[in-house]
């Protein structure tokens, strides 16, 4: 794929590909491990050079995620310290439609992203495989619509009942701009994408199967096809539906290898109802890393028991937090590594 001048670097070779075997169901030789929420949100090295890195500052996390697509939309974004993106004129009524752009410019909006993507992955020098993210349509339309985050995504939800076409044909416009910039992602180098339905927790099984899921769909299939008209090699795809426990059936077959899970789903029964035609990422509580090491070390025993050794990823349930101690998250790291070769031996 030549958009955006890129897609025909040589990358560096890759010498660690466990992560992305796991993601298509193949055997490893232990279970791969990694943590949600971006560098420069959590490790001080980064958050004391971020003014400098233009990448860590924009892309720390799945919130930053959804406000750059969102402000290539035409949306003006702040960042409101502790707080998030937050938009000044957010949507309120279905003429506010009218005033963004047209969603095929977003990636041609966002080429400095996809830059920092492909020096990123230069700079890997191939030690472990780069993944790309972007927030789901529903949960970028719940920023647009409420202004920011929200307890109750009352305004959001008001749409959907009250203004249901107006809704879905917000929710083409935002899979529109989506589609390209997870294509563009990975002409620039990133080797897996996933998509964070952040505010799936907010919709029962009916909103849900009718607002987010058609679009989690849409969103696999066309990427996957573009990726094939671009004669780029397909990627491993992940949803992470936070909260969406009531929908992994449909999650597993909705066009995603990997399917994450939070902290509030039962690693057996999620295997149970998800069958083997997927691998499951997750799922252990973020605030186990406040306990001790040894106490890490049982639960993430126990989580790998429970997981078994086949198409699995080892995550936390939801993201790392700014005061989180990275000793204890390299405790975590290495109790999966290390207790998932045990498991291979039995």
């Amino acid at each position: 794929m030549e958009a955006n001048g890129l897609g025909s670097q040589n990358f560096p070779e890759l010498k660690n590909d466990t992560f992305l075997r796991a993601a298509w169901g193949e055997e490893t030789d232990y279970t791969p491990v990694w943590c949600m929420r971006q560098a420069g949100r959590y490790l001080p090295e980064f958050r004391e050079t971020r003014a400098t890195q233009d990448f860590f500052s924009t892309c720390r996390s799945p919130e930053a995620c959804c406000e750059l697509t969102l402000q290539a939309l035409g949306m003006e974004v702040t960042m409101v310290p502790g707080k998030g993106p937050s938009f000044p004129e957010p949507l309120r009524e279905e003429r506010d439609l009218e005033r963004l752009r047209d969603p095929e410019v977003v990636t041609s909006e966002l080429g400095y992203v996809f830059q920092a993507i492909t020096l990123t992955r230069q700079q890997l020098a191939g030690r472990v495989p780069l993944i790309g993210f972007a927030g789901a349509p529903w949960t970028l339309m719940t920023y647009m619509v409420e202004g920011g985050s929200s307890s109750t995504m009352a305004q959001s939800k008001r749409w959907l009942y009250q203004r249901p076409q107006a809704s879905h044909q917000l929710l083409r416009i935002l899979t529109d701009a989506l589609v390209p910039y997870l294509v563009g992602q990975v002409a620039a180098g990133a080797q897996a994408l996933q998509l964070f339905e952040s505010h799936a927790g907010h919709l029962g099984p009916q909103l849900f199967n009718k607002f987010a899921l058609p679009y989690i769909r849409d969103v696999a299939k066309r990427v996957k096809a573009r990726l094939q008209e671009a004669g780029l090699a397909p990627v491993p795809m992940i949803i992470f539906a936070k909260d969406g426990h009531f929908a992994l059936e449909e999650l597993a077959q909705a066009g995603y290898e990997v399917v994450g899970l939070d902290w509030t789903v039962a690693p057996k029964k999620a295997r149970e109802r998800v069958g083997k035609s997927v691998t499951l990422q997750g799922n252990l509580d973020p605030c186990a890393l406040y306990a001790s090491e040894e106490e890490i070390g049982r639960l993430v025993q126990q989580m790998l028991d429970d997981f078994g050794p086949k198409r699995y990823i080892a995550n936390l349930g939801h993201g790392l937090y700014p005061d989180m101690d990275p000793e204890h998250v390299g405790a975590f790291v290495d109790a999966v590594h290390r207790h998932s070769r045990l498991l291979r031996q039995n």
